[in-house]
Parts: C-alpha cells; structure tokens; sequence
C-alpha cells in the first residue's frame, strides 16, 4: 500500500551531506552501510526484526517534489545543480535485509545498503525510524506473548500510541510479535491486522441498569457478546447481571460462546470468583477477558496467582514499550568503492567499545542444531567468504572472548536475503499472517535460557577471523595515527 511521499522526512543534515558530496565530487561513489542496534530492549535476549515493508514503500515512492525542491531552494544554502539533480531523484542501489519477524541478536547487520553516497545517506533517517519502531514493539510484544503462556494476547493500546502512526503501525508489529489482534481498525483495514472490540464502562451507563445494557448487547451481537463486568461491583452485580443476560438471550438462542471482561480491581481474585459463578451457572466456555496496565511482568504475576484468565488485552505497555520505549538501531558506513571497484573498509572508532563498528560488506550466518533446529550462534564474515556446514567450527563469546566453544553437526543459513538490486525490488513480501508465523518458528529455535526475562543468557554472534582481522588492522591504524 502506497503511503504519502515520505522523502522530506529526513535529518537535515542527509540533505547537506548530499549537497557537499554532490559539489565535492563524491555523489556517484558507492558507499556501504550496516543498519544494527546494540541492546536488546528490557535486557532481553533477542529482538524482533520489523518494518522492512514500510522500508520497501519507502524506497519505491522516494522522490522530491516541486514544492520540496522550492522549499529547500527556501533555505538559501543548496546549490541550483544539487536542485536540479533531486528533479529526478530516485534509489538505485542494493538493499539486503533480515526478513520481517526474524529473531536478531546486537551488533549484527539486520540492513545492509550498497549504493551511491547521496542516496544511501538520504534514506538514514526513514530505515531507522522504520525499523526502530517496529522492532521494538514487535519484541515487547513478544515478551507478553511469552508470558501469557499460550493465552491470547490482543493490542489495547491505539489512545496511548505517540500518534497516529505509532497506533496503527504498532498494532501491525505486536501482530508480528504474536498478538492475536488489535483494538485498531485502521491497522486492520490497512494490514489485516485483526481488530475486535466490545464497549467501554459508558455503554453500560448509558443505560437505567446494567441488566438492560447487557441484555441489549447481546441481543445486537449474540455472536459475539463480551460484557465489561466492573462498571458498578463486580461480583456482586457485574457478574450476576451478565449471567442473567445470558441466560435470558443467549441460551434461548442455543449460544454458548461468550465472555466477560474485567478492567480493574484484583484481577487475580476477581477472576477465580468470576469463573466459579460462571462455571456453577453453567457457562463453562464463557471466556474472561482482562485489562488495565498490564505488561509480561503483570501477566506473570497474575498466572502464578492462578488468575482465571483466557485473553489478555494490553495497551499502553506495549504500545509505547512503555520500560523501555527506544530500540536504538544505528546506521553506520562500513566501505566505500574506489575507482576499480575495490571495497575498502571504514571503521568508526570509539573509547566505547560497544560502539566501535565492525567494518567491511559482510554476509550474516546462522547455525542449526541438526539434531533438535536450534539457533547455536551468528557469525559475520566478509561478503565473499562461505561457511562450511559440513565439519566444525569454532566460536567466541562476544562478551568474553577467551571463552569458546565448537560447534559441529550444524546447517548454516544466511539470513540477510536481497531486497533491492539497482534499485528495483526483488523481494516478494510475505503476507502479514506468514510473518507472524514465521516469527513464532523462528522463536521456537531460540534456547529459553536466552528468552527467559532475569538473566538471559548471552547468544554467540561471532566475527570470521577474516573479518576479525581487518577489523584489528584498521584499529591498529587509527591507533598509529593518533601517535
């Protein structure tokens, strides 16, 4: 789906690097970026990737405008060529991407872009904010979906989202992340996001008892008759109040699928007491529904308080990661292209370590236990380098590189797989259901000691030594340098 024309929504500082490349000299010359992050949200121990589909949208409508191009020619600072060159502006370099719902561990490229510098700066901003958003609200929401423990979790969360594209992009990432559906019917319009929703405390009040409200619902949608209990007392007329209404309108009907919800209160007590008076009137598949601020931990309370629960609904937690609400994906230069084609690597250099980049055009390795199809480590080698799956190979902690371990009977996969080729698009995107589903197969490959919430342990992602190498070598460079 086509969106508005996204391509001003860039730092500023993209449009005057590409006006200096563009009279220095250097707007044709090839340029190689890695987009990564380097922590996992909440202290987990994997992230999500998402929003690579807005990132195609992107790239396939990415062009300035006449009202663009006057307003920067506004700003008094371009040059009338670098005007004249954004005219007909458009991406035509190469674009390889982890695909949507993939599990990803820091400091591995989840985007690779090889392309001329101006274009390739031009796009920092957007394949950020994309894939910034979208991943972190697709790992939130699998952490919830995580510890529901095999309950429905639905996204609750669209009148606390930071805008409106926070809410319906968001709705589609926790879907990713395993959410059941949404409470936002624009994402289900646009994404097929599946939206549901019964009423809120005021259609109760609307009415002269609770009973007539109930009674009405479900008269209008016998199908599908969700009744918000604690708009007065819960257990003593919320409850009673909803049995009665199904009673009087439903079982007539021979309906038995039905539900409550509770919103506030003890949910933990108020949900044993509601399924017992629900089970003793003898609507044992009447399902309970609870919200309120409810996040993985909350959810985790509840289950060891042996909450009576079948569906979740989460909202603001989730939908802003409210305990950590930034991702923190970077977008850095890693080569460029001399006048042979020869790729030189780049390397940024830091006192912290964490953000020393790795450099060169790399390939992304993942390796399968043959025996059981679990994830054993990441590697990143150069582009032209290969694995062989056939023998052994030897990995280091990243976090402690005296520590090793050697890993045999594996299958190695590639996961950066070829999006854009001179600027056309050659990935065919899975449709919203097949990336759900393929998330939660590719979870299932991850150990739970690395999914678990206090103390994951630490996944390997490992450098070839070939990599390893170069990356000593430009070190040790920039080290001399400063002598």
């Amino acid at each position: 789906m086509r969106q508005e024309n996204l391509t001003m929504l860039c730092d500023f500082y993209e449009l005057t690097m590409g006006n200096g490349y563009f009279l220095c000299g250097n707007r044709d010359k090839i340029t190689y970026f890695d987009l990564f992050f380097r922590q996992v949200p909440d202290e987990g121990g994997c992230a999500i990737a998402a929003g690579l589909q807005q990132v195609i949208e992107y790239i396939q409508d990415l062009h300035f405008s006449a009202e663009d191009i006057d307003f920067l020619r506004s700003k008094g600072i371009f040059d009338e060529a670098f005007l004249t060159y954004l005219k007909d502006f458009r991406f035509t370099g190469d674009i390889w991407a982890v695909p949507e719902g993939t599990p990803v561990f820091p400091r591995e490229p989840l985007m690779v872009v090889r392309a001329p510098a101006i274009e390739a700066q031009l796009i920092e901003t957007y394949l950020l904010l994309a894939i910034n958003h979208q991943s972190l609200i697709a790992t939130k929401a699998n952490r919830i979906v995580r510890a529901a423990r095999g309950r429905a979790v639905l996204e609750f969360g669209s009148r606390r989202a930071q805008g409106a594209s926070g809410a319906v992009l968001g709705a589609r990432a926790a879907y990713i992340g395993g959410c059941a559906g949404t409470s936002c019917a624009l994402s289900d319009q646009r994404y097929g996001v599946p939206a549901g929703g019964t009423t809120a405390h005021s259609w109760v009040q609307m009415f002269d008892t609770e009973l007539e409200a109930f009674e009405t619902y479900c008269r209008i949608y016998p199908q599908n008759a969700t009744l918000l209990v604690d708009t007065y007392n819960t257990l003593k007329s919320g409850v009673p109040n909803a049995i009665r209404a199904f009673n009087h309108v439903l079982k007539p009907m021979g309906i038995t699928q039905c539900g409550i919800r509770l919103d506030s209160g003890d949910i933990a007590y108020l949900s044993r007491q509601a399924r017992k008076m629900l089970d003793d009137a003898g609507w044992t598949e009447c399902k309970i529904t609870v919200s309120n601020a409810l996040d993985e931990f909350l959810i985790q309370d509840l289950l060891l308080q042996d909450a009576s629960v079948d569906i979740f609904g989460v909202g603001e937690r989730l939908i802003t990661a409210k305990s950590d609400p930034v991702f923190g994906c970077v977008y850095k230069l890693v080569a460029v292209e001399d006048a042979r084609g020869n790729i030189l690597p780049k390397i940024k250099v830091s006192e912290n370590v964490t953000k020393i980049t790795n450099p060169h055009f790399k390939k992304l390795y993942r390796f399968y236990g043959r025996d059981n199809g679990k994830a054993l480590a990441d590697y990143v080698c150069l582009h032209d380098e290969t694995v062989d799956d056939s023998g052994a190979i030897t990995i280091f902690d990243p976090d402690a590189t005296w520590k090793k371990k050697t890993i045999y009977n594996f299958t190695a996969r590639e996961l950066l797989v070829p999006v854009f080729r001179g600027g056309e698009l050659v990935y065919n995107s899975p449709s919203l259901p097949e990336i759900q589903a393929y998330c939660k197969a590719q979870m299932a490959t991850i150990w739970p000691e690395t999914l678990r919430f206090d103390n994951p342990h630490t996944y390997y992602v490992d450098l070839s030594q070939r990599l390893y190498d170069v990356k000593t070598e430009l070190l040790l460079q920039a080290a001399a340098a400063e002598n």
